[in-house]
């Protein structure tokens, strides 16, 4: 350590200070940090929130989009001559959509980059919906709605990998759950808006296409048009900066945080002084993974990039973690969506049963599904009249009151996730919601089975801790596969579940719900083997990997 001017030195004499080459504040502000240190410098403010409020809505973009169908296909029916098995398959068809190409979107979306895959995709998931509100041809209506389902899952999986890369490990479940509660108030609107579009009785004939424009069909309009705002959002939002970093881009990277910086303060962007960012592990295999496809020509090169992505989530420590999240959205996803497409027809007919039975009865949902069935060929040789079907006002009031629950669920799970745990609350929602699914079959007052089929729905709120779970496991050059991976196994739950239901409603209904509730009580004992997922966040030592040759800067 150099000496002050005037201090004696060993022989007693006065000796000059020894200045050093760079001041001890500037080897602090020259000196690379983590990634991780690099977002608590950035610090959470306004550009965070805007990012979750766009994020949430995302998320219920693919809601309207995917569950929105449930409201139409009762009152559809008739103007694209629906029987009991088309139901089933436009209830099932954005779901193989997004199956078919989700693994696609998760490569793109890690080699491309997150912004780069959600915002096109997004655009054409809302063109697609427009058009198939005109649609009169029930093959041409499920081909759109197909179209629909492969371009929204571009942004279905992706956006949880996008928002987790913009937060640290002290913020990031938390974002992602707060996304998740405005998710579920746009979840909310779904019932809502259904009922305030679909409850009119206008009509208006389009000569030009050849058919007449009914509420149902703006209700598709209206349910594509968060589809338009994130995209156009997205046109302002800058690419992860995580995924930028592992891209070998760092400069780059930095200049994202320097935007952020300057949004969340107020200050200059310049004012944030980032040197270097210390480049881990996980980027350095992201970039060996980039050369090796680089070598590549051609469509070979694509299916060894699309293999390179794929293949080591299903190799060593990883393939554990793959299967286990993979089958936990599978038998989720069976019931939170399987089920749920029909959920406004069951309460439909639950409520016309009591109407028919003068509102004093003791009977099952099953039992009321089957003294309600409804003949598609006798409605269309019947009189015109019979054919203006509508959704009773109750159908509506208790899909809101499951949307409000959901809401209530995601704010109480970001509240409390942190405190307790993944596995906890993992744990409480499937094995309650399961118990719930199998007392329905035995349940007699009709209020209250229905309220047991609401509580059967919550299981959706595992989705979003299961998301989030998957984040924290894998690294960045695998987080979205991983998510668009274990998320496509639970949309083929959804087309299992819906199929499901449309083939054994009218014939072994109880059946139906002894499935999805024995489904979900398994799913909560195999999420006890989560690797992690019982340490809490707050208790978590947090690895650093480093490498000797991210000291420079690029």
């Amino acid at each position: 350590m150099g000496l002050s001017v005037g201090e004696s030195g060993p022989n007693g004499a006065s000796e000059p200070q020894e200045a050093p080459a760079v001041s001890t504040i500037e080897e602090k502000r020259d000196r690379p940090i983590a990634f991780e240190d690099a977002l608590t410098k950035v610090t959470f403010g306004k550009f965070n929130c805007f990012l979750i409020l766009v994020s949430g809505m995302n998320l219920a973009a693919v809601l309207l989009e995917t569950l929105g169908i449930s409201f139409v296909n009762p009152v559809a029916q008739c103007d694209l001559e629906l029987t009991n098995r088309d139901k089933g398959v436009l209830s099932a068809i954005a779901f193989v959509g997004i199956i078919i190409s989700s693994h696609l979107w998760g490569f793109l979306a890690d080699t491309l980059g997150r912004r780069a895959v959600m915002m096109p995709s997004l655009f054409a998931a809302f063109i697609s919906t427009f058009l198939s509100s005109f649609t009169t041809n029930f093959w041409v209506f499920a081909v759109l709605r197909f179209l629909t389902g492969f371009f929204i899952s571009g942004s279905s999986a992706t956006v949880y990998a996008y928002l987790g890369e913009f937060h640290n490990m002290k913020t990031r479940s938390r974002a992602i759950m707060a996304a998740s509660t405005i998710f579920g108030l746009g979840g909310m609107l779904m019932p809502a808006l259904a009922w305030v579009v679909m409850s009119n009785t206008w009509s208006l004939d389009i000569s030009f296409f050849g058919i007449t424009y009914k509420p149902w069909r703006l209700f598709l309009v209206v349910c594509g048009l968060p589809n338009l705002f994130c995209a156009a959002s997205l046109l302002w939002l800058p690419e992860s900066p995580k995924f930028v970093l592992s891209q070998g881009r760092q400069t780059d990277a930095i200049k994202i945080l320097q935007r952020i910086y300057g949004i969340n303060t107020g200050q200059s962007r310049e004012s944030l002084k980032i040197c270097a960012i210390i480049e881990e592990y996980e980027s350095l295999a992201s970039r060996k993974h980039n050369e090796q496809n680089a070598k590549a020509k051609g469509g070979l090169r694509v299916l060894r990039s699309m293999y390179n992505q794929t293949a080591p989530l299903f190799m060593g420590d990883n393939l554990r973690k793959t299967l286990i999240a993979c089958t936990l959205q599978f038998g989720i996803f069976i019931t939170s969506n399987g089920m749920y497409m029909f959920f406004p027809d069951i309460l439909n007919r639950v409520a016309t049963h009591i109407d028919q039975s003068g509102g004093n009865y003791t009977a099952t949902i099953c039992q009321a599904v089957a003294e309600t069935k409804v003949d598609i060929k006798e409605i269309l040789t019947a009189s015109d009249t019979s054919c203006d079907l509508r959704l009773d006002i109750s159908t509506f009031e208790h899909t809101l009151v499951l949307e409000v629950l959901y809401a209530v669920g995601f704010v109480l799970i970001g509240v409390t996730v942190n405190a307790v745990g993944k596995l906890a609350i993992l744990i409480f929602i499937l094995m309650g919601c399961g118990i719930c699914g199998v007392a329905i079959v035995f349940t007699t007052l009709p209020i209250l089975s229905i309220y047991l089929y609401v509580i059967l729905l919550l299981c959706g709120l595992a989705v979003t801790v299961v998301n989030a779970a998957t984040v924290d496991l894998f690294p960045t050059h695998l987080r979205a596969m991983s998510v668009c991976i274990s998320l496509m196994m639970g949309r083929l739950g959804s087309v299992f579940g819906s199929n499901l239901v449309a083939a054994m409603l009218e014939y072994n209904c109880e059946a139906t719900f002894l499935i999805s509730g024995i489904s979900l009580i398994l799913c909560g004992i195999l999420s006890i083997f989560i690797p992690n997922v019982q340490v809490r966040p707050n208790r978590r030592v947090r690895e650093e990997r480093l490498s000797i040759s991210s000291f420079g800067r690029q």
